[in-house]
Protein backbone atom coordinates (compact mmCIF):
# COMPACT_ATOMS: atom_id res chain seq x y z
CA UNK A 1 0.00 0.00 0.00
CA UNK A 2 1.01 3.60 -0.73
CA UNK A 3 2.63 5.69 1.75
CA UNK A 4 0.63 8.35 1.24
CA UNK A 5 -2.87 6.58 1.78
CA UNK A 6 -4.09 5.80 5.05
CA UNK A 7 -6.48 3.62 5.90
CA UNK A 8 -9.03 3.64 9.13
CA UNK A 9 -10.82 0.48 8.94
CA UNK A 10 -10.47 -3.12 6.90
CA UNK A 11 -13.67 -4.08 6.23
CA UNK A 12 -14.72 -7.81 4.72
CA UNK A 13 -16.32 -6.39 1.58
CA UNK A 14 -18.17 -8.50 -0.63
CA UNK A 15 -17.47 -8.37 -4.51
CA UNK A 16 -16.39 -4.67 -4.15
CA UNK A 17 -17.02 -2.30 -7.09
CA UNK A 18 -15.21 1.04 -6.65
CA UNK A 19 -16.88 4.90 -7.58
CA UNK A 20 -14.13 7.81 -7.90
CA UNK A 21 -15.38 10.95 -8.10
CA UNK A 22 -13.80 14.52 -8.95
CA UNK A 23 -15.32 18.17 -9.96
CA UNK A 24 -15.37 18.68 -13.44
CA UNK A 25 -17.77 20.20 -15.92
CA UNK A 26 -21.04 20.43 -14.62
CA UNK A 27 -19.78 19.34 -11.23
CA UNK A 28 -21.79 16.19 -12.73
CA UNK A 29 -19.38 13.37 -10.97
CA UNK A 30 -19.35 15.19 -7.95
CA UNK A 31 -23.19 15.41 -7.56
CA UNK A 32 -23.61 11.69 -8.39
CA UNK A 33 -20.90 11.03 -5.98
CA UNK A 34 -22.19 13.20 -2.81
CA UNK A 35 -25.61 12.33 -3.34
CA UNK A 36 -25.21 8.70 -3.57
CA UNK A 37 -22.84 8.92 0.11
CA UNK A 38 -25.90 11.15 1.42
CA UNK A 39 -28.89 8.25 0.49
CA UNK A 40 -26.28 5.01 1.54
CA UNK A 41 -24.89 4.38 4.76
CA UNK A 42 -21.17 4.95 3.84
CA UNK A 43 -18.41 4.80 6.58
CA UNK A 44 -15.44 6.30 6.31
CA UNK A 45 -12.25 4.04 5.70
CA UNK A 46 -9.43 6.26 4.49
CA UNK A 47 -7.83 9.16 2.83
CA UNK A 48 -4.92 10.31 0.71
CA UNK A 49 -2.50 12.21 2.07
CA UNK A 50 -3.33 15.49 0.53
CA UNK A 51 -0.38 17.96 1.20
CA UNK A 52 1.73 15.95 -1.21
CA UNK A 53 -0.69 17.18 -4.45
CA UNK A 54 -2.08 19.99 -2.98
CA UNK A 55 -0.61 23.92 -1.61
CA UNK A 56 -2.02 25.52 0.47
CA UNK A 57 -2.55 28.73 -0.17
CA UNK A 58 -3.12 31.48 2.78
CA UNK A 59 -4.97 30.45 6.17
CA UNK A 60 -8.10 31.32 7.98
CA UNK A 61 -8.21 33.07 11.12
CA UNK A 62 -10.67 32.64 13.62
CA UNK A 63 -11.61 34.89 16.72
CA UNK A 64 -8.48 36.46 15.81
CA UNK A 65 -7.04 33.20 16.16
CA UNK A 66 -4.68 31.18 12.95
CA UNK A 67 -6.07 28.12 12.20
CA UNK A 68 -4.57 24.96 10.87
CA UNK A 69 -3.56 25.36 6.55
CA UNK A 70 -7.04 23.48 5.27
CA UNK A 71 -5.58 21.22 2.00
CA UNK A 72 -8.58 19.81 0.07
CA UNK A 73 -9.50 16.27 0.86
CA UNK A 74 -8.91 13.02 -1.05
CA UNK A 75 -11.33 10.51 0.44
CA UNK A 76 -12.44 6.51 0.58
CA UNK A 77 -15.57 5.64 2.08
CA UNK A 78 -17.47 2.02 2.15
CA UNK A 79 -20.98 0.59 2.04
CA UNK A 80 -22.34 -2.72 2.71
CA UNK A 81 -24.70 -4.07 0.47
CA UNK A 82 -27.63 -5.99 3.00
CA UNK A 83 -29.49 -7.26 -0.35
CA UNK A 84 -26.64 -9.61 -1.65
CA UNK A 85 -25.29 -7.49 -4.24
CA UNK A 86 -21.42 -5.86 -4.58
CA UNK A 87 -19.98 -3.52 -1.65
CA UNK A 88 -19.12 -0.31 -3.00
CA UNK A 89 -15.75 1.91 -2.35
CA UNK A 90 -16.20 5.56 -2.89
CA UNK A 91 -13.62 7.73 -3.13
CA UNK A 92 -14.33 11.83 -3.35
CA UNK A 93 -11.58 14.59 -4.01
CA UNK A 94 -12.73 17.89 -3.11
CA UNK A 95 -9.72 19.16 -5.82
CA UNK A 96 -8.28 17.69 -8.88
CA UNK A 97 -4.31 18.91 -8.62
CA UNK A 98 -2.29 20.83 -10.85
CA UNK A 99 0.09 18.29 -11.20
CA UNK A 100 0.60 14.82 -10.08
CA UNK A 101 -2.64 13.51 -11.41
CA UNK A 102 -1.33 10.19 -12.54
CA UNK A 103 0.39 9.60 -9.33
CA UNK A 104 -3.07 10.32 -7.43
CA UNK A 105 -4.84 7.89 -9.95
CA UNK A 106 -2.47 5.68 -8.79
CA UNK A 107 -2.99 5.83 -5.19
CA UNK A 108 -7.17 5.53 -5.67
CA UNK A 109 -6.26 2.08 -7.89
CA UNK A 110 -4.14 0.96 -4.68
CA UNK A 111 -7.16 1.32 -2.69
CA UNK A 112 -9.20 -1.06 -5.02
CA UNK A 113 -6.39 -3.68 -5.66
CA UNK A 114 -6.25 -3.76 -2.04
CA UNK A 115 -9.56 -4.49 -1.56
CA UNK A 116 -9.84 -6.75 -4.87
CA UNK A 117 -12.39 -4.20 -6.18
CA UNK A 118 -13.55 -5.72 -9.44
CA UNK A 119 -14.55 -3.14 -11.64
CA UNK A 120 -14.14 0.96 -11.22
CA UNK A 121 -16.86 3.65 -12.12
CA UNK A 122 -16.79 7.19 -12.80
CA UNK A 123 -18.82 9.88 -13.72
CA UNK A 124 -18.02 12.98 -16.12
CA UNK A 125 -19.74 15.47 -18.59
CA UNK A 126 -20.42 14.98 -21.93
CA UNK A 127 -20.00 18.23 -24.11
CA UNK A 128 -22.85 18.09 -26.42
CA UNK A 129 -25.08 20.68 -28.77
CA UNK A 130 -28.54 19.41 -26.54
CA UNK A 131 -30.53 22.70 -25.83
CA UNK A 132 -31.40 23.12 -21.83
CA UNK A 133 -34.68 22.12 -21.70
CA UNK A 134 -33.89 18.78 -23.55
CA UNK A 135 -34.07 15.13 -21.73
CA UNK A 136 -29.70 14.87 -21.30
CA UNK A 137 -28.86 11.34 -22.55
CA UNK A 138 -25.97 9.33 -21.18
CA UNK A 139 -22.96 8.03 -22.94
CA UNK A 140 -20.64 5.34 -22.29
CA UNK A 141 -17.01 4.61 -22.28
CA UNK A 142 -15.19 1.20 -20.81
CA UNK A 143 -12.05 0.23 -20.71
CA UNK A 144 -12.21 -3.37 -22.77
CA UNK A 145 -14.08 -4.54 -25.95
CA UNK A 146 -16.49 -7.32 -23.78
CA UNK A 147 -17.50 -4.47 -21.71
CA UNK A 148 -19.45 -3.06 -24.63
CA UNK A 149 -22.16 -5.25 -24.28
CA UNK A 150 -23.31 -3.50 -21.28
CA UNK A 151 -23.33 0.30 -23.39
CA UNK A 152 -25.76 -1.74 -24.98
CA UNK A 153 -27.50 -3.26 -22.21
CA UNK A 154 -28.40 -0.11 -20.40
CA UNK A 155 -28.90 1.94 -23.54
CA UNK A 156 -26.15 3.93 -23.45
CA UNK A 157 -24.72 6.08 -25.98
CA UNK A 158 -21.86 5.11 -28.04
CA UNK A 159 -19.79 7.94 -29.66
CA UNK A 160 -16.77 5.82 -30.60
CA UNK A 161 -14.06 8.74 -30.38
CA UNK A 162 -14.08 11.35 -27.49
CA UNK A 163 -11.39 12.54 -24.90
CA UNK A 164 -12.62 12.71 -21.09
CA UNK A 165 -10.56 15.74 -19.26
CA UNK A 166 -9.25 15.37 -16.02
CA UNK A 167 -8.95 12.70 -13.14
CA UNK A 168 -12.77 11.41 -14.33
CA UNK A 169 -11.31 10.28 -17.09
CA UNK A 170 -6.86 9.45 -16.39
CA UNK A 171 -8.18 7.20 -13.47
CA UNK A 172 -9.62 4.67 -16.51
CA UNK A 173 -6.33 5.09 -18.50
CA UNK A 174 -4.85 3.82 -15.29
CA UNK A 175 -7.48 0.82 -14.74
CA UNK A 176 -6.92 -0.45 -17.95
CA UNK A 177 -3.56 -0.20 -16.70
CA UNK A 178 -3.48 -2.42 -14.01
CA UNK A 179 -6.26 -4.72 -16.27
CA UNK A 180 -8.57 -3.70 -13.83
CA UNK A 181 -12.63 -3.29 -15.47
CA UNK A 182 -13.69 0.48 -15.81
CA UNK A 183 -16.18 2.10 -17.43
CA UNK A 184 -17.53 6.18 -17.19
CA UNK A 185 -21.18 7.53 -17.74
CA UNK A 186 -20.88 11.07 -19.28
CA UNK A 187 -24.39 12.36 -19.05
CA UNK A 188 -24.83 15.08 -21.72
CA UNK A 189 -24.45 18.91 -20.69
CA UNK A 190 -25.04 22.12 -23.37
CA UNK A 191 -21.99 23.33 -24.54
CA UNK A 192 -22.87 26.86 -23.64
CA UNK A 193 -23.47 25.84 -20.15
CA UNK A 194 -20.55 24.40 -18.79
CA UNK A 195 -19.99 26.59 -15.80
CA UNK A 196 -22.55 26.26 -13.61
CA UNK A 197 -24.12 22.88 -11.96
CA UNK A 198 -25.89 20.70 -13.91
CA UNK A 199 -28.03 18.34 -11.72
CA UNK A 200 -30.18 17.36 -14.57
CA UNK A 201 -26.82 15.29 -16.31
CA UNK A 202 -26.33 14.01 -12.33
CA UNK A 203 -29.70 12.62 -12.33
CA UNK A 204 -29.28 11.10 -15.49
CA UNK A 205 -25.94 8.92 -14.66
CA UNK A 206 -27.62 8.10 -10.80
CA UNK A 207 -30.05 6.58 -12.35
CA UNK A 208 -27.92 4.15 -15.19
CA UNK A 209 -25.62 4.05 -12.42
CA UNK A 210 -27.90 2.69 -9.66
CA UNK A 211 -29.39 0.19 -12.38
CA UNK A 212 -26.36 -1.34 -13.33
CA UNK A 213 -25.09 -1.74 -9.35
CA UNK A 214 -28.71 -2.91 -8.78
CA UNK A 215 -29.37 -0.90 -5.92
CA UNK A 216 -32.06 1.47 -5.00
CA UNK A 217 -31.97 5.17 -3.24
CA UNK A 218 -34.38 7.76 -3.30
CA UNK A 219 -33.96 10.45 -5.86
CA UNK A 220 -36.90 12.69 -5.65
CA UNK A 221 -34.42 15.17 -3.96
CA UNK A 222 -32.18 15.27 -7.14
CA UNK A 223 -35.48 15.22 -9.47
CA UNK A 224 -36.59 18.60 -7.43
CA UNK A 225 -33.34 20.37 -7.42
CA UNK A 226 -32.95 19.40 -11.19
CA UNK A 227 -36.35 20.80 -11.96
CA UNK A 228 -35.79 23.91 -9.99
CA UNK A 229 -32.15 24.59 -11.91
CA UNK A 230 -33.48 23.71 -15.29
CA UNK A 231 -36.48 26.57 -14.75
CA UNK A 232 -33.45 28.61 -13.31
CA UNK A 233 -31.74 28.21 -16.73
CA UNK A 234 -34.75 28.93 -18.55
CA UNK A 235 -35.49 32.25 -16.83
CA UNK A 236 -31.16 32.70 -17.69
CA UNK A 237 -32.11 32.40 -21.27
CA UNK A 238 -35.11 34.31 -21.14
CA UNK A 239 -33.11 37.30 -19.65
CA UNK A 240 -30.13 36.72 -21.88
CA UNK A 241 -32.08 37.25 -24.68
CA UNK A 242 -33.95 40.22 -24.09
CA UNK A 243 -30.62 41.81 -23.60
CA UNK A 244 -29.93 40.65 -26.87
CA UNK A 245 -32.80 41.85 -28.22
CA UNK A 246 -32.78 45.15 -26.51
CA UNK A 247 -28.67 46.03 -27.75
CA UNK A 248 -28.57 44.66 -30.79
CA UNK A 249 -31.55 45.66 -32.19
CA UNK A 250 -34.00 48.95 -32.54
CA UNK A 251 -37.96 49.72 -32.85
CA UNK A 252 -38.86 49.61 -36.70
CA UNK A 253 -40.21 53.56 -35.98
CA UNK A 254 -36.41 54.62 -35.22
CA UNK A 255 -35.36 53.84 -38.53
CA UNK A 256 -37.87 55.64 -39.92
CA UNK A 257 -36.96 58.35 -38.60
CA UNK A 258 -33.15 58.40 -39.51
CA UNK A 259 -34.49 57.91 -43.16
CA UNK A 260 -36.40 61.57 -42.51
CA UNK A 261 -33.60 63.02 -41.63
CA UNK A 262 -31.53 61.86 -44.55
CA UNK A 263 -33.88 62.87 -47.19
Amino acid sequence: MNDLVKLYARPRLKSPIMLASWPGIGDVSIIVATYLKRKLDFKELGEIEPSYFFDAIGVVARDNVIEEPQFPQSKFYYWKNKAGGSDIILFIGDDQPFSKGYELANCVLDVAQRFRVKRVYTCAAALSRIHHTEQPRVWGVVTSQHMTEDLEKYGLVQRGNLQIAGLNGLLLGVTKEREIEGICLLGEVPMYATRIQNPMAALAVLKVLTRMLDIEIDMSELAQIAEETADRMKQIAAEAMGEYIDRFTRPIWEYGEEEEEEE
